[in-house]
């Protein structure tokens, strides 16, 4: 089974093979030598890699999972957010659903809906 590392650099890869910018998006705090925290200033559960389809300039977020991965509270929230303004969003559990989410332009690819 492949990490979901191999699966962000993959997907990173080909969308932009594809004629898309694509960022990746480092989320966590860490404890700095002198004792004090430094969190990236992202919100919580803010997709692993976001980015711009050329084609229209859409903006599109990507939460990259391996084959058993499940989202967390904070990332099932960030995605109605997203689902609450339309915008293209999705889990990717390979480059091929990254790139069915961007370029079909779905909206919360592979959340489950309850």
């Amino acid at each position: 089974m492949k990490s979901e590392h191999q699966i962000q650099n993959e997907i990173r890869v080909v969308l932009s093979q594809n004629k898309c910018t694509v960022f990746r998006a480092n989320v966590g705090s860490v404890k700095l030598p002198d004792g004090r925290w430094f969190t990236t200033g992202l919100p919580k559960g803010f997709p692993d890699l976001f980015g711009i389809r050329w084609s229209d300039n859409q903006t599109f977020f990507i939460e990259v999972k391996n084959a058993t991965g499940k989202p967390r509270a904070d990332q099932v929230r960030f995605h109605e957010f997203l689902k609450s303004h339309n915008v293209i969003h999705g889990i990717a559990r390979s480059s091929e659903d990254a790139l069915k989410i961007v370029q079909c332009g779905l909206v919360g690819y592979g959340y489950q809906e309850k």
